[in-house]
């Protein structure tokens, strides 16, 4: 509250009113009491709704890569081709397998069914044939694994691999990033997230219908994203180490402007003060015997009335006990009105900042 005292001297509108016989020229807020909408701003790290890992399912060489990296790629498309020689012959060997349990199947079963040949032959033949077709079915999924496609559609990573090398089962060999849906992950801080919870239980708060927020976000260039998004998680449990609560808005990436790993800030929109009084941070004089707000009275004269804050509120205080709305406060030049002398009051418009979030600097992630 230093800057208010930090004012110049009146104006030349003052001396000519204070000449006429008038207090000095003040600006002045008319104090209401209303419904207040109450959004919530967070530092926020955006990440793909999916992350996916690109691993070889089989060992081989890779024979080239076909993608290029950092592209978007969509859900089946081809990354990596592994050498296929050797399981096709594994294929081909699984095949002449199960021909020939297959022949041998066919025949047992009728010598079986005239009772030329024993139960065991029998459950032989259906043995080796079930064995064999299994067989033939893992060489034929191996030799598919051999093309590595992408599992998801979004945006792809740097090769772990180079075409040439040996990759064994389970090689990781890139990324995927699908960053439509994009998720923008967030913490709040617990003792805010308490307090709201409070000024509900009392009343004084009202959370959105079934608990659904809005989200909104500021890029790194300090634009606003055009796209609303929606809070779709908040955890029930308070993070031991750093004592924040973790939470989750998810957005529409279709063109994709937000990229994985950006970080933001993230508008929690949905909580809404109720018969709420917000008084300008500059009406409030804050002293060792606590803070007042000068109230002009009858015949413009001021008196300082004590007040109890306690959250802020964009560029507002909201107001706790000390005003019961209708009060008309100085807002600006504190420093000429004096109790008990009148003033020129001068109304402003003090409206609190828009429901974006652009405009308040004072407001924070957490109090």
């Amino acid at each position: 509250m230093l800057a208010i005292f930090s004012l110049s001297a009146c104006s030349g509108d003052d001396k000519q009113a204070q000449h006429g016989g008038q207090g000095p020229l003040v600006s002045v807020f008319t104090v209401e009491v209303k419904d207040h909408p109450w959004t919530a701003q967070y530092q926020a790290q955006a990440s793909g709704s999916r992350s996916v890992e690109v691993r070889a399912r089989v060992e081989g060489i890779i024979e080239k890569r076909c993608y290029e990296e950092g592209d978007f790629v969509k859900q089946g498309q081809l990354l990596f081709q592994i050498e296929r020689d050797q399981y096709e012959a594994l294929v081909q060997q699984a095949q002449a397998q199960f021909d020939s349990a297959s022949r041998e199947w066919n025949r047992i079963r009728p010598l079986y069914a005239k009772n030329a040949v024993s139960q065991k032959d029998r459950d032989n033949a259906r043995a080796a044939y079930d064995s064999s077709r299994a067989a033939l079915r893992q060489a034929k999924i191996n030799l598919d694994y051999c093309q590595v496609v992408a599992p998801v559609s979004g945006y792809s990573s740097k090769e772990n691999f180079t075409p040439g090398n040996l990759v064994s089962n389970n090689s990781l060999l890139t990324y995927v990033d699908q960053t439509d849906p994009m998720y923008i992950d967030f913490s709040i801080a617990a003792p805010e997230r308490m307090r709201r919870q409070q000024l509900a239980v009392e009343g004084r708060l009202r959370f959105p219908e079934n608990n659904v927020y809005k989200a909104r976000l500021r890029l790194l260039d300090g634009s606003m994203s055009p796209v609303e998004g929606v809070i779709d998680f908040i955890d029930t449990r308070v993070q031991p180490t750093t004592g924040v609560i973790k939470a989750r808005a998810t957005f529409n990436n279709s063109d994709g402007a937000i990229m994985p790993g950006q970080y933001v800030r993230i508008f929690m929109e949905g909580d809404v003060l109720v018969n709420a009084i917000l008084i300008p941070q500059k009406s409030l004089l804050i002293t060792q015997k606590g803070s007042f707000v000068m109230v002009v009275g009858k015949n413009n004269i001021v008196q300082p009335v004590p007040v109890v804050v306690s959250e802020t509120v964009g560029d507002m205080y909201l107001v706790d006990s000390g005003l019961k709305g209708g009060e008309v406060i100085v807002c600006e030049g504190l420093v000429k009105a004096r109790p008990g002398q009148p003033v020129t009051p001068k109304d402003v418009n003090a409206a609190p900042a828009g429901k974006d979030g652009s405009a308040p600097a004072a407001e924070t992630a957490s109090k």
